[in-house]
């Protein structure tokens, strides 16, 4: 039985060395004990390996080796509702005005799902998109990871995207609930699988429909979000090609007071309680609550923290902000690019933002920005980006990467 095992060495080592306690695995990246970049070594092995010294042939077993791996991202797509509503649609329903909600955000049209329509659909149809432009078949995908905190199942959505995509091989598909950050996470575990694990071709989706769990009645938090779905296909290559230069990666559960969207029982009657039954059992059936979020709390951690999360992974990356062509942040509030690039001293003309036509798509924020400048011709082959997620949990983090 074959199995997959992951190695962080500044060398190849030989099979039986083992391997230096000085290396280990940073939230921050692949270092060594002397914070020197090091790369990732996969080595495949399989029971009977006497075999190989008998002369069997590759296709009865796998040689044990030690290959040195990188990967990039080589295919994107994305896809959004088509009931499209703008600000003066909100105002219909809601105390705002256009004005009021572009001056605080950036804003001015959001897509929401309705009708037939469906987030696992949305998911679908940016994954076919991302894969036609890798060229890869469906069958060649190795991991499907559906970042979302709204699967349209309890148990995750991921496995139906890879029914639907007609992936033969019953590849592992699963979900990653980070909210807002949850793609970038998504880019950073497929990176991982690749360098550690030995996978080929893993394609990782944003999509999110959190006008589901919006109060359509609270002007606070309704003008925000929309829905959307944006994928990537990462692809195993050379250490010579890697593309993903550096990471930096976070979580803060005090922040989880600021934004939030926590379980709640259903107020309904019981018909226990009275005939001597155990109080409280058996449990009510529970629901989410509606988003709540104290905005500006959620704007001081942003512009606090994702500007050093992007200097830690250049750091890493061995970057400077100077090496950046792109900055693409989570499209959360534009005040919020605004003030990040100005932290990080990123002119406006290479920050990327299409918020004010989607609002904010939480984990498809970044994919779907992303789709769009590279098929506008904006983003091209070889650009550097510095990208970053942030929100609810609290989490953030940060990646430098290169596009194709």
């Amino acid at each position: 039985m074959a199995h997959a095992s992951g190695f962080f060495s500044p060398k190849i080592p030989s099979l039986r060395k083992k391997i230096p306690p000085s290396i280990g695995i940073y939230r921050s990246g692949f270092c060594s004990g002397e914070g020197i970049p090091i790369r990732v070594f996969c080595s495949s092995t399989t029971q009977g390996a006497e075999k190989i010294d008998s002369g069997a042939s590759p296709s009865e077993s796998r040689v044990p080796r030690l290959v040195s791996k990188g990967c990039k991202l080589v295919g994107c797509g994305s896809a959004v509702p088509s009931l499209q509503v703008s600000n003066d649609d909100l105002a219909k329903i809601v105390d705002t005005t256009d004005a009021w909600i572009s001056v605080r955000t950036g804003i001015r049209n959001r897509r929401v799902l309705t009708g037939k329509e469906s987030l696992t659909a949305l998911a679908v149809e940016a994954s076919k998109k991302a894969l036609q432009m890798a060229e890869v078949d469906p069958d060649d995908i190795d991991l499907v990871l559906m970042c979302t905190s709204t699967p349209e199942d309890l148990f995750g959505g991921a496995p139906q995207i890879q029914k639907a995509l007609g992936c033969k091989r019953n590849p592992l598909a699963f979900d990653i609930t980070a909210a807002c950050s949850g793609f970038l996470l998504g880019l950073v575990s497929a990176a991982c699988y690749i360098r550690g694990g030995g996978f080929n071709n893993v394609l990782v989706i944003g999509a999110d429909a959190l006008s589901r769990n919006v109060d359509w009645s609270d002007r606070g938090t309704c003008i925000l979000f929309g829905d959307a779905a944006g994928a990537v296909v990462v692809q195993a290559c050379d250490s010579e090609e890697d593309g993903l230069f550096g990471f930096d990666l976070h979580s803060d559960g005090d922040g989880q007071r600021h934004l939030n969207a926590a379980i709640t029982e259903n107020e309904a009657d019981s018909a226990l309680g009275s005939n001597g039954s155990v109080l409280g059992f058996p449990p009510r059936r529970a629901s989410y609550s509606c988003i709540q979020m104290n905005g500006k709390e959620v704007f001081r951690f942003a512009v606090r923290c994702v500007p050093q999360s992007i200097e830690s992974a250049l750091k890493n990356a061995g970057l400077t902000g100077s090496s950046i062509d792109w900055l693409l942040l989570h499209q959360a509030n534009q005040r919020i690019l605004d003030a990040v690039a100005t932290r990080l001293e990123v002119p406006p003309e290479r920050v990327i933002s299409n918020l004010a036509n989607y609002g904010n798509t939480s984990a498809a924020s970044i994919p779907l920005a992303l789709d769009e400048s590279v098929r506008s011709g904006k983003v091209q082959s070889g650009h550097t980006i510095a990208v970053a997620g942030f929100g609810a949990g609290l989490t953030w983090g940060s990646a430098i990467l290169r596009w194709g």
